[in-house]
């Protein structure tokens, strides 16, 4: 009997590709990976691809967008990370690969990492520039205070204000402090204490608290939204020990909410200390001034002539001074009026009308004398030219006519003939003469040379 073997099942890339992914992710729950990133990338999709490798090996791990937006840094190539996924194949490039679902930096936390990474992106740009950070005002009277309305720090910093300076208004905008949608509340609040409410100070502040509590004072939009306020910002997060991104942004940064209040106003009786200190030393200063005045006056009174006196030595003065002024008028009148006279002898010895006679005599005699020079020119230069017409007339064609001499044109071209060869017997021509004119036939030709 023959035995036939059963052919082997032949599979199709697909069908392999999906019962290896079968295994994979049947055999592998989650798992928990450390390593190195590189290869990182982050395309417009928002999702994170990356190569985790050790000294001997490596995988390709992906975050989708989901978990990406949920992580607190961002990851970076050479940064030692630990993370948590599934193992999944990739079909279309038969590759397998972990799926991250939590990615955290290795021996650092993530939240302090994130906190550094803003850090350095946010002074890069000038956000915590000294010079761009706008002064307090001195004894505000209308301040803002953008905070949970049931939460410590408000009441301690109202306590505080109570106690220093009762008469400053104090407006509380609620917002929340902790959770995802903290940092957009308090952004919204300092963009509306901005456009709605005239108050000289903002206070940002709420009470101590982990990094996660305090995780929303380290938003970015709300760094850009502190230094885009027109009014001074004071953040007074957490514990002195405490530092947030707000901190940093803010115009000034006050240790705790009560520090905030300390820091704004000054208390009521210490001013008014200082208020009755100037006041004194202000009374004393004038009357020192105005004492020191009326010796000066007693001084002046006392060497102060009587104006009568001064007034009658003015008046002569004056007198005296007219007499001498009328004196040099009248010589300075006499003296121009001596010139004028001098002038008007000069003028008169000096006559336009001699002048004009004696200039049109000398006109007279250079006109004539130059008539007489350029019609002697004339004739000169007419002898040449008459010459030359009597020659032009003599060679003229009538008056070689008139000498008996004529023009003979052959018929009926009009052409002159100059020698017979132009010419035969019973030719017709024409013969001009000085007066009137001869049609001939020629009848007989005789060559000058025979």
């Amino acid at each position: 009997m023959i035995s036939v073997n059963k052919p082997p099942e032949v599979l199709t890339v697909s069908k392999l590709t999906r019962r290896i992914q079968g295994i994979f992710e049947s055999s592998f729950g989650i798992v928990w990976i450390e390593g190195e990133i590189s290869n990182f990338r982050a395309p417009a999709s928002g999702h994170y691809y990356m190569v985790l490798k050790d000294e001997k090996a490596q995988i390709r791990t992906v975050m989708f967008r989901s978990q990406a937006q949920g992580l607190k840094f961002i990851p970076k190539d050479g940064m030692m990370v630990i993370g948590r996924g599934k193992i999944g194949v990739y079909a279309p490039r038969g590759e397998y690969q972990i799926i991250l679902d939590y990615l955290e930096p290795l021996g650092i936390g993530a939240f302090s990492l994130a906190f550094e990474q803003l850090k350095q992106k946010l002074a890069a740009r000038g956000v915590f520039a000294q010079e761009i950070k706008k002064p307090l005002p001195f004894l505000p009277q209308k301040v803002a205070v953008i905070t949970s309305p049931t939460g410590a720090a408000i009441r301690d910093f109202l306590k505080i204000i109570n106690r220093r300076f009762a008469n400053i208004e104090i407006v509380v905008v609620p917002v929340r402090v902790q959770g995802e949608d903290a940092a957009t509340d308090m952004v919204r609040a300092i963009d509306k204490v901005n456009q709605t409410l005239d108050v000289d100070v903002i206070v940002l502040t709420r009470g101590g608290g982990s990094i996660e509590d305090l995780w929303a004072f380290n938003a970015e939009e709300l760094a850009l939204a502190i230094r885009r306020s027109k009014i001074p910002v004071v953040s007074a997060v957490g514990h002195e020990i405490d530092l947030t991104i707000s901190d940093l942004a803010a115009d000034f940064r006050a240790p705790t909410p009560s520090a905030a209040a300390e820091l704004l106003v000054e208390e009521k009786e210490g001013l008014l200390k200082r208020l009755k200190e100037i006041r004194s030393r202000l009374v004393s200063t004038i009357s020192q001034v105005i004492n020191s005045r009326k010796y000066e006056l007693d001084h002046y009174i006392k060497r102060l002539r009587n104006p009568r006196r001064t007034i009658t030595d003015h008046l002569m003065r004056l007198d005296e001074l007219h007499s001498q002024l009328v004196r040099l008028i009248n010589l300075g009148i006499n003296s121009r009026l001596k010139a004028i006279e001098h002038e008007r002898r000069t003028l008169r010895l000096n006559s336009p009308a001699k002048l004009i006679n004696s200039m049109n005599q000398k006109i007279e005699f250079h006109r004539h004398t130059i008539l007489q020079s350029m019609s002697r020119r004339l004739n000169e230069l007419q002898a040449p030219v008459r010459m030359l017409e009597k020659r032009i007339h003599d060679l003229a064609p009538v008056s070689v006519l008139n000498r008996g001499y004529s023009v003979v044109q052959k018929l009926p071209e009009k052409t002159s003939l100059r020698d017979t060869s132009f010419v035969k017997e019973r030719d017709r021509v024409r013969i001009i003469l000085s007066k009137g004119e001869l049609g001939c036939i020629i009848e007989k030709i005789t060559d000058s040379n025979t």
